[in-house]
């Protein structure tokens, strides 16, 4: 599958965690940016891909928090670590500048204020 992309972004050099994305232009306040795609995953496969990833983790340093699980439902949760999901590249932030809505059952990456062209894109996850 093809990247998701979006006319709102552009993957750049990070210096919160290796890639980021970062605004290819001003983004407005509530503006839907990019959808968090992936594999949708009982609660249990979930489970079983977030120990995984944990123990992965503690023998390589440099992956520790890629978990790219989300969320969906009471039943679903979405498997973000696919080659083809680009908003998985968003990092954390303490001050963030978006957040995720879920709207008829897809999750989207928003704008939570107005976002200038070139500012990384974070939310609190």
């Amino acid at each position: 599958m093809e990247p998701t992309k979006s006319e709102w972004i552009e993957v750049k050099s990070s210096s919160i965690h290796n890639k980021g994305i970062f605004a290819a232009k001003d983004i407005p306040k509530d503006t839907k940016i990019i959808e968090y795609v992936g594999k949708k995953v009982s609660k249990s496969e979930s489970n079983e891909i977030s120990d995984k990833e944990l123990e992965k983790s503690k023998s390589n340093p440099e992956e520790l928090g890629s978990v790219y699980l989300f969320t969906l439902n009471k039943n679903t949760d979405i498997n973000g670590n696919v080659s083809w999901n680009t908003a998985r590249l968003i990092n954390h932030s303490c001050d963030p500048n978006c957040e995720s809505d879920i709207i008829k059952g897809k999750v989207w990456i928003k704008a939570t204020r107005n976002i200038k062209k070139g500012e990384e894109l974070g939310y609190d996850y």
